[in-house]
């Protein structure tokens, strides 16, 4: 029988449809073949095709702009906003508008054109979350600026419009609504109970193991009890924390380790399917210590979201996340 499950942060509900559960071979996993002959802006040697680097790590301080780097972060080509400008925001009666500003950067993670997270070395899968560091780091100084989302999209069916294995970063002159949601679960739960609902999360998940993935000294890969889609995974610090940028430097070096593996057992189970990333951070204008914690989650792109999604803010998702969990634990890395 279908179960409809309450996420225990935002108060979303699921539906996990156990009549239509799908195990990873009854998915279609859909793959775009990529187009011969055209030039990628993101490989080594093609620095030309984008706009100056912000950012780069270099192999023996190579110059700027050129080739000899390890992890690249430039300004999108084509910015959803744009940088230049004052903030000003103003509106007309019940409708509220302001300037187009904010940041939006390419990070490009390495100069191997058919690697990916899931293939680099764990060290190379570090420097670029130090990238996303340095890069937060440096954008959250402009006093316009009030949350930075740094996400990925792996496969054209996830939204990817380059092969090349890239993330992107958004500055907003605005908090999120998905991150308000997120902030005022979180600080409900703690003004009842005086705990972090993450917090609370791990040590549970840890305790009954049905839906833990794998774990090291500081991170857990979990698939969460209320998943909006199938094989949904989220990877929690063990640690409280509120800001992904505030991590202590031995945190980085075990989330790409964790995180590699996680898309290692992607790949061998579910057929190297296209997926979205986000980091989870609080904003960094309002204090969020006590309450919020930050993490990954990882969404494979397995099935679509239609009508009775978009209505209801309901998800249906065919394979329960004990399965799911079952499923990736069982890969053999």
């Amino acid at each position: 029988m279908p179960e409809l499950r309450k996420d225990p942060i935002t108060g979303r509900w699921v539906i996990i449809s156990t009549e239509r559960r799908k195990r990873p071979d009854a998915f279609r996993v859909e793959h775009l073949e990529p187009i011969d002959g055209m030039v990628c802006p993101f490989c080594e040697g093609q620095e030309a095709y984008t706009p100056r680097e912000v950012l780069s790590y270099r192999r023996n301080g190579g110059a700027a702009n050129g080739p000899g780097w390890d992890v690249r972060v430039v300004p999108n080509k084509f910015p959803a906003l744009q940088v230049e400008g004052e903030l000003d925001r103003h509106g007309e009666g019940l409708f509220d508008k302001m300037n187009g500003i904010g940041a939006h950067e390419v990070i490009i993670e390495t100069p191997d054109h058919k690697a990916s997270l899931a293939t680099l070395p764990a060290t190379s899968v570090e420097r670029v979350l130090w990238a996303f560091r340095e890069r937060v780091l440096d954008l959250k100084q402009d006093k316009r600026f009030r949350y930075i989302l740094i996400f990925k999209n792996h496969g054209a069916a996830a939204g990817a419009s380059l092969d090349h294995t890239h993330s992107q970063l958004i500055a907003l002159p605005v908090i999120p609504r998905n991150v308000r949601d997120e902030i005022s679960g979180a600080r409900q739960h703690y003004q009842h109970k005086e705990r972090c609902v993450y917090c609370d999360i791990v040590r549970q998940e840890l305790d009954q193991r049905a839906r833990v993935i794998s774990e090291n000294a500081d991170f857990v890969a979990l698939s969460p009890y209320a998943p909006r889609f199938p094989f949904e995974t989220w990877l929690l610090p063990k640690r409280h924390g509120s800001n992904f940028e505030e991590a202590p430097r031995h945190e980085y070096e075990t989330l790409a380790r964790i995180l590699k593996d996680t898309l290692q057992r992607m790949n061998r189970a579910l057929e190297s399917p296209p997926f979205n990333l986000i980091i989870h951070s609080a904003p960094f204008t309002e204090s969020a210590q006590d309450f919020y914690h930050w993490h990954v989650e990882i969404m494979p792109k397995l099935t679509k979201v239609a009508g009775f999604e978009w209505g209801s803010g309901f998800y249906i998702n065919p394979t329960a996340p004990e399965e799911a969990a079952d499923v990736l634990r069982e890969v053999v890395i």
